[in-house]
């Protein structure tokens, strides 16, 4: 990619996250964002074919920072304790740009046309995740362990939006009580995944119980 086309890519999404921001995303045409970035309508074309296409680059940027630390892993961390470091590594990640993200989820529901699109991205964002944490999604049981672990996000999410403590004590105990709902149902499923691994290891399937309001609490 060349500077000009990062930069051009880099104005569009700052227009995204300042249309967010401002509650103007949800009925923002691309002529809008090409406005916004100080764009003409065939630069951003060129660019991106879609809103969707901005979202999705702007979950790639979040991945690439997350990607690029070294999480310095010990031998004794088991998978949760692995995932639980890359996701809020994630959090943290995204702590800068909260007022977009929960204006994002607002919207969402009232455009299933934008949510469904978005659905490969979030899936493709998790498997990332869950590489990073070492775990596999190859086969039919990585798409499984994808799912499970995008249910174990949607649902800490939706607490992180919510979680005003200094240190997102809410956050960690949320995803920490999620993330072991999973592991038990890892194990189940390795009931039937085991004979067809060489390595067996508890990772996450797409199946949490819904809790209450959370409590605070910690990792």
């Amino acid at each position: 990619m060349s500077a000009d086309t990062e930069n051009l890519r880099d104005r569009t999404l700052q227009a995204m996250l300042e249309l967010a921001a401002t509650g103007r995303w949800a009925v923002a045409s691309m002529q809008d964002i090409a406005t916004e970035a100080g764009l003409t309508l065939a630069d951003l074309r060129t660019l991106f074919c879609s809103k969707a296409a901005i979202l999705a680059a702007f979950v790639e940027v979040i991945d690439q920072k997350v990607l690029s630390q070294d999480f310095h892993f010990e031998d004794e961390d088991t998978p949760r304790d692995r995932l639980f470091e890359v996701l809020m590594s994630r959090f943290d990640s995204l702590g800068e740009h909260r007022e977009v993200v929960s204006a994002l989820c607002r919207d969402l529901p009232g455009n299933p046309l934008a949510a469904i699109s978005l659905g490969p991205t979030a899936l493709i964002s998790t498997g990332w995740m869950l590489e990073a944490a070492g775990i596999s999604t190859s086969g039919p049981f990585g798409l499984l362990r994808t799912k499970g672990l995008l249910a174990v996000w949607l649902a800490t999410l939706r607490v992180w939006l919510t979680d005003d403590s200094p240190d997102l004590s809410r956050t960690m105990a949320a995803l920490d009580r999620y993330l072991r709902q999973a592991e038990r149902a890892a194990i189940e499923l390795q009931r039937f995944e085991g004979p067809r691994r060489t390595t067996v290891e508890t990772d996450v399937v797409p199946k949490t119980e819904k809790t209450g309001e959370e409590k605070n609490g910690n990792h």
